[in-house]
């Protein structure tokens, strides 16, 4: 892609979700959930149901902006367990099919890991990477993510039938923190 198409972090801002946000966030999710090939969630869920589960349930919800304010990505952070598990954090991205590419996943997965810090998780969890999702694979590798298990056969991608996920991990901090 020529690099006057490319996003860069500069002209991208990324923040705390707000309401207002909601339409084009959902839009986005929407879109990417009924696709059916990279999250579990089923493609019929409802609007309420994913605003339950990516702005209700999670400590904090993130919006990558345009410029001029559109959304282009979003993503969420909470503990991927309870109580002695919850050091450890659990995010969810997406990015607009408009906007893939650009760099985008890439500044919200670092300016994820830089929240979690903050909030005080000492690692980031991803508990199912689907296989055949190349993409973000290669990306959360690049970024110092090591797949620490594989789960045969556990995604029903609707379109390839059942394939293989990842459990993908990285160590964000050696230091002793509580969450």
């Amino acid at each position: 892609m020529p690099e006057k198409e490319r996003l860069h972090r500069g002209r991208l801002s990324i923040r705390r979700f707000r309401e207002t946000d909601w339409p084009e966030v959902w839009r986005i999710l929407a879109t990417t959930f009924k696709a059916g090939d990279t999250y579990a969630f089923p493609p019929e869920s409802s609007e309420a149901e994913i605003h339950t589960i990516w702005v209700d349930a999670p400590s904090a919800t993130y919006v990558a902006c345009a410029p001029d304010g559109k959304v282009l990505g979003t993503y969420f952070i909470k503990p991927n367990q309870p109580g002695l598990g919850a050091h450890v954090c659990n995010c969810g991205y997406v990015v607009a099919g408009e906007a893939q590419g650009r760099g985008i996943a890439t500044a919200m997965c670092e300016h994820s890991q830089a929240e979690a810090k903050g909030m005080g998780f000492r690692a980031m969890q991803f508990n199912l990477v689907v296989s055949t999702n190349e993409r973000a694979i290669r990306l959360w590798r690049r970024l110092g993510f090591a797949v620490v298990g594989s789960l045969p056969r556990s995604f029903r991608h609707l379109r390839l039938g059942y394939v293989d996920a990842l459990v993908m991990y990285k160590e964000l901090s050696a230091t002793e923190t509580s969450v």
